[in-house]
């Protein structure tokens, strides 16, 4: 399922910022730049999630918060430049599930998104998971058990993991790997992706049924033996 996000906010450029990334994340987005239309699109298009500035012109975000809450419980997270706890507070006290302020990371931002949306039960449950024999690789929860534990594992492990495992027998390159799972172009030294993998297949240990391969003078690969 592709969830829908509505994002309500007055400047252009971090509208066309968030749409990008999420976009890249695989969420349908829609946008509009003032409270009127923002209600408008709500109305027509019925989104899983809404972004919503609370400082715009005209109608303000707290003002667009208090229409939707007459008749919906759509997930809302509000955006602000401003750090100011009453906004903060009152956007919560008024219905919002969320409050991020401005500048924000774009990652962070996306992860927020997620944590609303498994919280009120818009996402699929399994959307984000692999499994495999004594494998179990979930994204949304950022959680790996193997052999029924579950395994501590700093994010990009997981990440990698997860990649990998979602492209089984598929060779990456560790620069397609960096690509993919750092998201940035590498230039020079790509041995991070080798202090990964070794981090992994120590904490991996002890199944026979799948392994991650070097293909020497190539990259790594997800094997799943037959």
């Amino acid at each position: 399922m592709t969830n829908k996000v509505l994002m309500i906010d007055d400047d252009e450029n971090i509208c066309r910022l968030v749409k990008l990334n999420l976009e890249k994340e695989g969420f349908q987005v829609l946008v509009a730049y003032d409270g009127e239309s923002g209600l408008d699109l709500v109305s027509r298009e019925n989104p899983d999630l809404i972004l919503l500035d609370i400082m715009m012109p005209g109608m303000d975000g707290v003002e667009v918060l208090r229409q939707i809450r007459k008749d919906r419980t759509t997930p809302v997270i509000m955006l602000t430049a401003k750090a100011d706890t009453f906004d903060k507070v009152l956007g919560l006290e008024l219905g919002a599930d969320d409050y991020i302020t401005k500048p924000f990371d774009t990652k962070e931002l996306t992860a927020r998104i997620k944590a609303v949306i498994r919280r009120t039960g818009q996402e699929e449950e399994d959307s984000e998971v692999v499994r495999y024999d004594n494998l179990e690789i979930s994204l949304a929860n950022y959680e790996v058990k193997y052999f029924g534990k579950k395994l501590e594992m700093p994010p990009k492990e997981l990440e990698l993991l997860y990649f990998l495992a979602s492209h089984p027998g598929k060779v990456f390159t560790r620069e397609q790997l960096l690509r993919q799972v750092w998201e940035f172009d590498f230039y020079g030294d790509s041995r991070t992706v080798d202090v990964h993998i070794k981090r992994l297949r120590e904490k991996l240990t002890g199944n026979q049924n799948w392994e991650i391969k070097t293909v020497w003078g190539v990259g790594y690969k997800f094997e799943v033996n037959e």
